[in-house]
């Protein structure tokens, strides 16, 4: 009855103006962007709960996880290894999607992706309480991270297809939802270790929020083919079926239009380019390299240090830079700045892998003061927000809107590219330090 009445209030006095309620259909968008990470997020910010249980006797998963400080006995590069597995099945299964847009409805992907994701965190809050040993619990972790990004791959490259259909703020929007994300998880991971409660308990409280989050994101996304405002973009624009033939078109060269936009795209492959190579250099160093920082103060704030100065520094400045979007939009998209300002942000590997990162064996410390390494952190994440939002913000303006979605699931096949030569680029990156 609930669910009835608010679409029946969504759809009030639409009367043909599809704006009057495009504000509700953004707040939906919003939410399916911050749905999309929470899964990946979630995972990335408890990484001292997971370095804990592989610190921990076998059997046991009761000693202190929140002190930021635990270090394996046996090093099973977990950071890493969690990054890896986490983009490359983003890039198998967002490939894949291409394929399953011919095959199973928008409706199964993006619905059965969340419930099965739903699932994953279920068994992930359990797992809590079972104790296990190190090498069991390392390998059902790591196959866990797999399925939940296998899913979250469908699911984002569905949404991005979806989103491209509408205009170009409503894709700010998504990513916008994207970066806050973050934000919910870094302080989810706060409050667990600020909380005087059992760790066991915090650690569970931990993982049910996220499933929580999975649910409002699925009956966001219910809701929305129900509004008029929706149905007036998405059945306006579509086309019957994705057409694989449209993305090699997507990135060849062609001749400008009278409107502007190239008949075969001219410039797409550029915003490919700039996404893919924004994600490579910042998961790169970002978690593997950066979750290594050691704080150059006392004990009462080590047990902080990393999840404010690393994690809710990085996901509250990447929010700001992809909401930044909404508002300015600089460089234009046929300029030729934007990919020089995106190529520019490989300065940011060698300066924060000359953070005070332990352990380390070649690289001098040139940054000691935690407040540098924060003032990394923000430039570095703001211009990573700001980079990738824009570049998936152009790309739909390029094509007709009949290959909006086209556009939107191909950017994010480049996307997931990035994300993946980014994560295997941090096993080298993280062994010279």
């Amino acid at each position: 009855m609930i669910f009835k009445a608010a679409v029946g209030l969504a759809n009030e006095g639409f009367g043909g103006d599809p704006e009057r309620v495009g504000w509700l259909v953004a707040i939906i968008f919003f939410i399916l962007g911050i749905g999309t990470l929470l899964p990946w997020n979630f995972f990335m910010t408890a990484s001292m709960y997971f370095n804990e249980r592989l610190s921990t006797a076998e059997g046991s998963n009761t000693s202190e996880w929140s002190n930021g400080t635990v270090t394996p006995r046996k090093d099973y590069y977990f950071n890493n290894w969690m990054t890896l597995l986490s983009q490359l099945p983003l890039l198998l299964f967002t490939f894949l999607n291409s394929f399953l847009y011919q095959r199973i409805s928008e409706k199964v992907r993006i619905a059965g992706s969340l419930v099965f994701i739903l699932i994953c965190f279920l068994f992930t809050a359990i797992l809590v309480k079972i104790p296990m040993d190190q090498d069991r619990f390392f390998y059902v972790t790591m196959a866990t991270i797999w399925f939940i990004n296998s899913f979250g791959a469908v699911l984002q490259g569905s949404l991005f297809g979806l989103v491209g259909l509408l205009p170009q703020k409503y894709s700010s929007v998504f990513m916008s939802g994207q970066g806050l994300a973050g934000t919910f998880a870094a302080l989810a991971m706060i409050f667990a270790i600020a909380s005087k409660a059992d760790k066991e308990a915090a650690a569970l409280g931990y993982f049910i929020t996220p499933c929580v989050g999975t649910i409002i994101t699925l009956l966001s996304y219910m809701l929305l083919p129900r509004l008029d405002f929706a149905r007036y973009y998405l059945k306006k624009d579509k086309s019957s079926c994705y057409e694989v033939e449209t993305a090699n078109q997507l990135l060849d060269r062609g001749k400008m239009s009278s409107e502007g936009r190239a008949d075969d795209v001219q410039v797409i492959w550029v915003m490919a380019f700039c996404v893919t190579f924004v994600f490579t250099v910042t998961l790169s160093v970002f978690p593997a390299v950066t979750v290594d920082v050691k704080t150059a103060y006392g004990k009462k704030w080590e047990p902080y240090f990393i999840s404010v100065c690393c994690f809710l520094i990085f996901n509250v400045m990447d929010w700001i830079g992809r909401s930044v979007t909404s508002f300015v939009c600089w460089p234009p998209k046929e300029s030729r700045v934007f990919p020089a300002l995106v190529v520019s942000r490989v300065i940011f590997i060698p300066l924060l892998m000359m953070c005070n990162v332990q352990e380390r064996s070649n690289f001098p410390v040139l940054f000691h003061n935690d407040a540098a390494f924060a003032a990394l952190m923000i430039v570095f994440s703001v211009s990573s927000g700001y980079c990738v939002c824009l570049s998936m913000s152009y790309a739909p303006q390029f094509v007709e809107p009949k290959d909006g979605e086209t556009a939107g699931a191909l950017m994010t096949f480049f996307l997931a590219l990035g994300l993946s030569l980014g994560a295997a680029l941090s096993f080298p990156l993280r062994a010279v330090v």
